[in-house]
Formats: structure tokens, sequence, C-alpha cells
């Protein structure tokens, strides 16, 4: 039996059933649409509309339909079309008249929106929690690299040396803000709709202020009409979830391009490489291909979901079901994809002597020839041309390049000397930049960011639905 059969003379066709039905999906809800329900019959109870024999049966109800789903105990029926139906179906059979008053005042519109507002609250924070623990890896391994260094790219042309640590925390950084994203998304998704009905609330002497203080929610809605229509924390947790996605993405080719015989650079722990089902000497470097696979899947949920949103009137339609398998995807996906990729991370092998060797071409410390012209009060436009040409003549010519340089009228010995192996990476002294340095002080800033993550998300990770 339906929810709404009373409008109708005859019941509905099987196949409307299996096309509208969400209980596949959506009974992952069921603790924050059993959460939802508990506060929203002591809502009814202080508003007299229910008197406290009523609360303590509907409530003793919710409780067993709690034991019994997290038993598995709980028999589903044919007529549950979602996991909101299904609880209220249960507790009016074990609260009988009382159980059935449970949906007063109350509609599936309001409802599912605040089921679906308190599990985002809650997995975003897991989230956070996950991306700051991926992080605490990297600014581990930054510390135990060192002095260790290796050429930085642009246009993936080796450019300049940079420290491991450096390169490492670059990563970090932008997961940061990852975080800081997260955290504002929670802090925008933190309003209750309950009480907004099915889109301009009640005649009922309802308490949305109480329930919404109940359920740990910031604030109550509004405007009704736009409490069961806004589904931008949605769209929001999703875009926040893909550019998540995105730099894991990033983090996953340069695992897979370092661990290549091209580069060299990390060799893969066994337990987080696969092989091959015909060729016997390779290691692939699986967790980074698929962390750059999924980013595109991420994007392709935020993509759906805006699309489904940006055509409909007010108030609910049930469109609005469309919004959760790519949600509850996505937040899935990234929550494998980070501690895989923090596991790799550990335990690899980072080969600085190999990323040395790359580092130290002479030609990775041009700027600094030009730099050091510079100082000497060349223009720097006719600096980077006297080095380009230098560059450029002892490619053609085979020419040493330091040689060059030291014979140069304009350069000499002193200038020769910042081609050196090691010299170049030690001459980034500005803030932020890429040197011993500056990268000390951004270690401890790092240090501190991850600290003050840890406080805005809370250390108690919470329970997953």
């Amino acid at each position: 039996m339906t929810l709404w059969h009373g409008r109708f003379s005859g019941g509905p066709a099987e196949a409307l059933l299996a096309f509208t039905a969400s209980l596949a999906f959506d009974r992952r809800l069921a603790a924050d649409d059993l959460a939802g329900s508990a506060a929203h019959v002591r809502g009814l109870g202080r508003a007299g509309v229910l008197d406290d024999a009523e609360v303590e049966a509907v409530l003793a109800a919710l409780d067993q339909v709690e034991h019994e789903l997290d038993g598995a105990e709980f028999a589903f029926a044919a007529g549950d079309e979602d996991i909101h139906t299904a609880i209220e179906r249960r507790v009016t059979e074990l609260a009988g008249p009382a159980g059935a008053k449970l949906h007063t005042g109350r509609s599936r519109n309001d409802q599912v929106a605040t089921a679906l507002r308190l599990w985002c609250r809650r997995e975003l924070t897991v989230v956070g929690q996950a991306v700051v623990t991926l992080q605490q890896v990297l600014y581990e391994r930054a510390t135990e690299a060192g002095d260790a260094y290796l050429p930085g790219y642009t246009h993936l042309q080796r450019a300049q040396p940079v420290l491991l640590s450096h390169h490492l925390l670059a990563h970090g950084w932008a997961l940061a803000r990852d975080v800081d994203r997260l955290v504002d998304a929670r802090r925008r998704l933190d309003v209750c709709p309950l009480g907004a009905g099915a889109l301009a609330g009640s005649s009922l002497p309802l308490d949305p202020d109480g329930v919404a203080t109940d359920l740990g929610f910031a604030a109550r809605f509004d405007n009704s009409l736009d409490a069961v229509s806004d589904r931008d924390f949605v769209a929001e947790a999703l875009f926040v979830v893909a550019l998540l996605g995105v730099h894991l993405s990033r983090l996953g080719e340069e695992v897979v391009l370092w661990s290549s015989d091209e580069f060299g650079f990390m060799a893969l722990d066994d337990a987080w490489s696969t092989g091959s089902s015909m060729l016997p000497q390779k290691k692939n470097p699986d967790v980074g291909e698929l962390a750059r696979g999924k980013a595109g899947r991420l994007v392709g949920h935020l993509t759906g979901v805006l699309t489904t949103l940006k055509g409909l009137p007010l108030a609910y339609n049930r469109d609005l079901q469309e919004d959760k398998e790519p949600l509850f995807d996505a937040v899935d996906q990234v929550l494998l994809a980070l501690p895989a990729l923090a596991g790799l991370l550990a335990s690899a092998t980072f080969r600085t002597e190999r990323m040395r060797e790359a580092a130290d071409g002479p030609a990775a410390a041009a700027v600094d020839l030009a730099e050091h012209l510079v100082a000497a009060g060349m223009p720097f436009r006719s600096a980077h041309t006297l080095v380009g040409e230098l560059v450029r003549d002892a490619g053609e010519s085979g020419t040493d390049l330091a040689r060059a340089v030291e014979a140069h009228p304009d350069l000499g010995p002193a200038a020769a000397a910042l081609l050196a192996p090691g010299v170049a990476v030690r001459r980034r002294t500005t803030p932020g930049g890429a040197g011993p340095d500056p990268v000390a002080v951004q270690l401890e800033r790092f240090a501190g960011q991850l600290a003050a993550e840890r406080e805005r998300l809370g250390d108690d990770a919470p329970a997953r639905s």
C-alpha cells in the first residue's frame, strides 16, 4: 500500500513502481530518516499534536526499527517505495494508531531533504578527515625528504630544480583548499527543512525551530518553497568532491610518470601495485591510474545533477530523486581513492639519486645565469637572450655549457659555478619558493595547517551509513 493510495481507485502499475522506486539506493539514508523522524515526533509532542503516550510509543517503535535495520532483521515489503515509506510502515505496524500519526505535518519532500542534508553533513566530514590523512602522509614524506631534489617541470619539460619536499607539499596545499571547501559546503547545508511540508508549511502548530535544534542544525529554513526544492547543497558537494578528484588525478598522474622506467623517480611497494595477466615483468601503478580515471566519473556526476536541476520549476519535482545516486557514488569513490593514494605514497621509495641526476643538467640553472647578469646591471630581456643563445649554441655544437659560460666575457668562472650540481636549488630563497630556507618555513606552516583542519573537522570520525 502506497502513502498516497487514498486518491486512487486502483493500485499502481508494476512498471511504474519499478521505474519510480528508490529503495535500492536510498536505504542508506535509514539512520538519517530515523533521526529526522524522532525529532519530528518530539516536535509534534511539544506542539500538543501527539500526547506523551503517543510520543513514547512512536519513539519506541523507531528504536525497534533501528535495531532491526542494524541487525539486518528488517523485513522490507513489496510496497516499500523508498526507505522512508518502509520505516513509516514498520513504525505503524509496531505502534498502531500512534504510528499512523508519524507523518502528521510532514511530507516526504521535507523529510527526504532533511535526511539528505544530515547525510551530507556527516559524509563531508568523513571525506575531509580522509583528505587530512593523505595530507599527513605528504607532510611526513616531505619531512623525510631532507635535501633531496628533482627537476620541476613546465609543459612536462625540465625547468628548474626544486626540493622534493616542496613538490610533495604542492599537492598538500591543493588538498588544503579542498578541506576548506568541504567545511564551507558543510556550513552552508546546515539548515533544517523539516516543517516546510510539501511546499507551503502546515496549519498545525509545528515547531521547526525546536526540531532544527534537536537535530543539531545551525538554523531552520526561511522559505518553505526553497526548502523542499533546494539541491544547491548536493551540487556544491558534488563540485567539491569533483575538484578533490581532479587534485587526486593530478597526484595519480605523477605516480604513473614517476614510477615509469622513463622517469624512474619512484618505486612502488608490491602491496600497492598490480601485475599483468600476460607480461611477467610488469608492475603497474593501477592506484594512480584509477585516481585519474575516477576524476572523469566525479565530474560526470556533477554535470548530470546540474543538468537535472537547471529546468525545474518550484517546488518539488520527482526529478530530484536523481540527486542521490551520483552523490552517494561520488562520496564512495573518493573515499576509496584517498586511503589508496595515502597507502601508496606512505610505502613508496623515492629514488633520489635518479632525481638528482635528472635535475643537475646545466640548462636547469639557465635562469640563475640570467639573474647573475641582472645582478650585475644587465636588463633581464638582454640577459635572457644572451643565456638562451649560449644554451642553443652549446646544444647544437655539443659544447659543454659550463665551459662556454666560463669563457664568456659577461659571465666567467663565478657564473659557471652556478651550474654545479645542487647549487641552483639552494639559490631559491624567496618566500614560498623551492629552496631549503623557504621550504623549512613552509613545513612549519603546513604542520599548523593540518592542526587547524583537524580542529575544524573534529577529531572523531562519524560513523558512515
